[in-house]
C-alpha cells in the first residue's frame, strides 16, 4: 500500500511516519513537505535510510508537484500539511488560508483525478471554538475563533464537499492539543520546558486558566492510523484523551518535574480571540477500537526527558522570534 503523507517533516507528521513504518511492513510512504520553519528533516533521521520511505520537497499549493506524486499509484493520502501556530496566524493569516484551504483543495483534486482510495484530513478541535461545559460532538457546528482554526475549518469543509459531491472516500480526524518529542517549541509545552531548563520566566496569557485536553502524540498517531484503516467514509472522528488541564497546571507540573520554583510563572496580557476551553466527545473513535495508552503525567515526563536530552535538536531554533526565551508562548 502506497501512502502519501503531507507535512511529514513536521511534529505530528514525523511521529506518524515513524509510527506507520514501525507497525506495518506492507507500506511505502511518500513524504511531501515544503520544509518551512517547523518542517525539519532532523525529525526523520532514524527512517531516512528505510527503503520504504521517500522524501519529496514540495508545496501542496503546487498542483503539478502534488499530481506527480499521486500519479505514482498512491492508495491513501493523509493530509498533515498545515500552518498551525495561532500567534503566527494572527500576524500572517493569508499564509494559513493558502496552505490549509487551497493546499487541501489541490490534494483533493489530485485524489479524485487519480482514484485515490481514501483521503484522511487531519484537523483540530479548535474548529469548534470554545465550550464552557460538556464536550463537542462531530455533528456540532463549527465556530472558529482564530485565522488558524478558521483555515482548518475551511479545509475540513472542502474535504467534506468532495465526499458529498464527487463520492471521494474522505475521513476527518480532529484531535485535541498534541504534545511530545519533536514538537516545534513555539507551542506551550516544549516552550515551557525550554524556558524552565534555562531558568527563564514562564509567561502565561491572561490568568493561565484556559483549559485544554492534552493528548500524547503517539496516542493521536494510533488514532489517525485507526481512522485511516477502519473509519467510515464521510465520517468525522474526534480524538482526545479526556484529560483536561489548565495552562497554569501544566506550567506548575513542568516546574515541579525540573525542581524549579513557581515564582518563575508570570501572567501577561491575553491574546485576541483566545478560546477558554476545548473538549471533545470521543465515543465514535472508541467504537473503532481506539484506546488511550499514555496518561498525561507519564507522557509529560517522557516529553520533558526527551527535550532535556536533545539540545542538539532545539538549540538552533532559539533564534526564531516565536521561540526566543523572552517572548510570550502560544498553544
Amino acid at each position: 500500500m502506497k501512502i502519501l503523507i503531507t507535512g511529514g517533516a513536521g511534529f505530528i507528521g514525523s511521529n506518524f511516519i515513524r509510527h506507520e513504518l514501525s507497525r506495518h511492513s506492507d507500506i511505502e510512504i511518500f513524504n511531501l513537505d515544503k520544509l518551512t520553519y517547523s518542517g525539519r528533516l532532523e525529525n526523520l533521521l532514524e527512517v531516512e535510510k528505510d527503503s520504504r520511505y521517500h522524501f519529496v520537497k514540495g508545496d501542496i499549493q503546487d498542483r503539478a508537484v502534488v499530481e506527480e506524486i499521486v500519479a505514482k499509484g498512491i492508495d491513501i493520502i493523509v493530509n498533515l500539511a498545515a500552518e498551525t501556530h495561532v500567534d503566527r496566524s494572527i500576524v500572517e493569516a493569508g499564509t494559513f488560508v493558502m496552505t490549509d484551504i487551497y493546499g487541501t483543495y489541490n490534494l483533493l483534486v489530485a485524489a479524485r483525478k487519480y482514484n485515490v482510495q481514501r483521503f484522511v484530513q487531519v484537523s483540530t478541535d479548535e474548529v469548534y471554538g470554545s465550550i464552557e461545559k460538556g464536550s463537542f460532538k462531530e455533528i456540532d457546528p463549527l465556530n472558529p475563533s482564530s485565522p488558524y482554526s478558521a483555515s482548518k475549518a475551511g479545509g475540513d469543509l472542502i474535504a467534506k464537499a468532495f465526499h458529498a459531491t464527487y463520492g471521494l472516500d474522505v475521513v476527518i480526524s480532529r484531535s485535541s492539543n498534541n504534545f511530545g518529542p519533536f514538537q516545534y517549541p513555539e507551542k506551550l509545552i516544549p516552550k515551557l520546558i525550554l524556558r524552565t531548563l534555562h531558568n527563564k520566566p514562564l509567561p502565561l496569557y491572561g490568568d493561565g486558566k484556559q483549559v485544554r485536553d492534552w493528548i500524547y502524540v503517539e496516542d493521536n498517531c494510533e488514532a489517525i492510523d485507526m481512522t485511516m484503516r477502519k473509519g467510515k467514509s464521510g465520517e468525522i472522528y474526534n480524538v482526545a484523551s479526556g484529560i483536561e488541564r489548565t495552562n497554569l497546571d501544566v506550567a506548575k507540573l513542568i516546574l515541579q518535574a525540573l525542581e524549579k520554583p513557581e515564582n518563575l510563572i508570570q501572567f501577561v496580557l491575553d491574546r485576541p480571540g483566545h478560546d477558554r476551553r476545548y473538549s471533545l466527545d470521543i465515543s465514535k473513535v472508541r467504537k473503532l477500537g481506539w484506546k488511550l495508552k499514555y496518561g498525561f503525567e507519564e507522557a509529560l515526563r517522557r516529553t520533558i526527558t526527551w527535550y532535556a536530552k536533545n539540545e542538539w535538536w532545539w538549540q538552533p531554533l532559539l533564534k526564531d522570534r516565536f521561540v526566543q526565551l523572552d517572548t510570550p508562548w502560544s498553544e
